[in-house]
């Protein structure tokens, strides 16, 4: 399929395209959560983000890329269906925390256990921030990139600022839902929510337009290949 050509029911058939961009999304859900933990701040600034930002943006990237080719429908049907592999992904880990480690590593390696635990045990949190922060913005940019697209194809320039805009505002929103409901009342999250927003919006102007670009470019080519 190529641009904007989506079934009506809003399928598509599982082109190669198609299932490369739905496996990288499903494991950018589950990674997101698992980077959030870790702030890290960025050079050359004094900007402190959290590390799952950068899984974030690919899910922003994928999403507009299957609007962009197969339609808003598909698009937002692929942000539901990330609630899948986030749900699994926290289902085992509850699992892993609850079962008994081995003795050799609770006698050889006991540093390395309670770091785990200590980490994993604490990210209920972010697993509960997580999956509404991801909700309401990924919808909100897919929402944002087709309204903005109107009816027009549009060219690579339209494609580039389309997408730009949709991140810069979605991501915005991210930032508030995901650090107020994931770290306020452990920490002050001012410096960290600032840092967040600032970091999504300069990202969005600055990276995500020639992802966007490229992931478009591959999928076509992925697809010429496959027929």
């Amino acid at each position: 399929m190529t641009d904007s050509q989506s079934a009506p029911n809003g399928s598509a058939p599982i082109t190669r395209a198609l299932l490369f961009m739905l496996l990288l999304y499903g494991g950018s859900t589950v990674v997101a959560g698992v980077l959030a933990y870790k702030q890290v701040q960025l050079w050359p600034s004094n900007l402190a983000v959290e590390a799952g930002i950068f899984a974030f943006l690919i899910l922003v990237v994928i999403s507009s890329t299957v609007a962009q080719l197969y339609g808003q429908k598909l698009a937002n049907r692929i942000v539901w269906w990330g609630f899948i592999p986030l749900g699994v992904s926290s289902l085992l880990m509850t699992l892993v925390l609850s079962l008994p480690a081995s003795p050799e590593m609770v006698q050889f390696r006991p540093d390395d256990l309670a770091a785990f635990q200590k980490v994993h045990a604490q990210l209920w949190r972010v697993w509960l921030a997580g999956p509404a922060a991801y909700l309401v913005s990924l919808l909100l940019n897919v929402w944002i990139f087709s309204k903005l697209r109107g009816d027009g194809e549009g060219g690579t320039i339209s494609l580039m600022v389309r997408g730009a805009i949709a991140s810069a505002l979605s991501q915005a929103i991210d930032s508030v839902i995901f650090i107020t409901l994931a770290f306020y009342g452990e920490f002050e999250i001012r410096d960290l929510l600032i840092g967040q927003m600032l970091a999504k919006v300069v990202l969005s102007f600055v990276l995500v337009p020639f992802l966007i670009t490229g992931f478009v470019q591959f999928a076509k080519w992925l697809d010429r290949e496959q027929a």
